[in-house]
């Protein structure tokens, strides 16, 4: 389905169509009851307006995995995808706590911005007339449009001589989550330029961001919600306040580099560590490691392993019931004789096609458990492990 037009978003707000969202929020249980209603709705209001409210009630449903407030908020399709979950939105916005009038620029529907305008004065840019007027619509669901000033241009001409900071959301021109200087609009060294017009900038990136992509003396945050990695902010000197870091959310648990000795790599003990993405992507294992007196079962490999449970928000720590170089063919009886039934299957460091093998271990017992396909000291290795208690 096509994004809409302002003039369709409009028509949608006028006073004679504006209860149509609350009336498909209120009778309709799901998409099948929704699409009949609208069809009832349609001998009361123009096509065209009901057709608008269909699209923007089913992108309500989906957005409530990112806003509190979905339900009274207006998205586009693209909008919403490149969004951050608001979340994330307020952490980042925390950085900017000595700000007093903040520029977000290609703000999109305004996530960041009904954050970033929260107790202060904020400047929202967007060339993408639709989004500017949504983004409007949405801070004033949050209570913030009267802090905004909301400016349809190009990043690139918006005038930032009364702003001290700046966010800036560039849009990815491919999927690929390892960004590179040319992978975003702007391009990412324009943003990062923006450091020696206003000092203290935010720039989101892909997760995949290389470290080496912005200059020395910047940060780049890696941010998780849960286990679930979902970006990476690179923070101009002025906010940084390390070089890397791995943040958890909700809760803001954040780990930084700390000089310490090398972590050695040793066979598997009784407990295996899986840390977070975003600790893995921060090159922060070591540190982890260092913290929970653990090692690591591979020099190239980000497994930590102790001989005791690891409490962590910053990784998942399971049991190993069996550790062995890696068998294809001895592995079915052996998952048999330890009653697994059911396997998650985790491979890093082991070539092997997982569905394949999911195929032929024709499993029947009542336990679940890991497999990790990887290695040990360099050799391919297998283990089976259970959560912990």
């Amino acid at each position: 389905m096509a994004e809409p037009s302002v003039e369709r978003f409009e028509a949608l707000l006028a006073p004679d169509t504006a209860d149509l969202l609350d009336q498909l929020a209120a009778e309709s249980a799901g998409p099948d009851t929704a699409l009949r209603l609208g069809a009832a709705l349609r001998a009361r209001y123009p096509t065209e307006v009901v057709v608008e409210a269909l699209a923007q009630h089913e992108l309500r449903q989906r957005a409530h995995a990112k806003f509190d407030r979905a339900e009274a908020m207006f998205f586009t399709r693209a909008g919403l995808e490149q969004a951050s979950s608001e979340v994330v939105a307020r952490h980042r916005a925390r950085r900017y706590a000595g700000a007093t009038r903040v520029a977000d620029l290609c703000c999109g529907i305004g996530g960041d911005l009904i954050a970033m305008a929260d107790g202060r004065a904020a400047v929202a840019v967007d060339r993408d007339p639709l989004h500017l007027r949504i983004a409007r619509a949405n801070a004033a669901v949050y209570g913030v449009a009267g802090h905004v000033t909301f400016l349809e241009a190009d990043v690139r001409e918006a005038d930032l001589a009364d702003v001290d900071a700046v966010f800036i959301d560039p849009a990815r021109r491919s999927g690929n989550r390892r960004l590179r200087v040319g992978d975003s609009e702007p391009p990412l060294d324009w943003c990062v330029a923006l450091a020696d017009r206003v000092g203290s900038v935010g720039v989101k990136a892909a997760p995949g961001l290389a470290h080496d992509a912005v200059p020395a003396g910047w940060e780049l945050e890696f941010i998780a919600l849960g286990r679930d990695l979902k970006e990476a902010v690179a923070w101009s000197p002025a906010l940084a306040a390390s070089s890397t870091r791995a943040t958890i959310l909700p809760e803001g648990h954040t780990l930084v580099p700390a000089p310490g000795p090398t972590v050695p790599a040793q066979a598997p003990g009784e407990f295996l560590l899986d840390p977070n993405p975003a600790v893995t992507r921060a090159g922060l294992v070591e540190e982890l490691a260092r913290s929970l007196d653990a090692w690591k079962i591979d020099d190239q490999i980000a497994f930590l392993s102790a001989d005791r449970p690891l409490r962590t928000p910053f990784g998942r720590t399971l049991r190993i019931i069996d550790s062995a170089p890696w068998d294809q063919k001895k592995l079915p009886s052996r998952l048999r004789q330890l009653d697994i039934g059911a396997v998650d299957i985790r491979r890093r460091g082991l070539a092997g096609d997982v569905g394949q093998l999911h195929k032929r271990l024709k499993l029947s017992g009542t336990r679940r458990a890991t497999l990790v396909m990887t290695r040990v000291r360099d050799r391919p290795w297998g283990l089976i492990c259970v959560d912990v208690d």
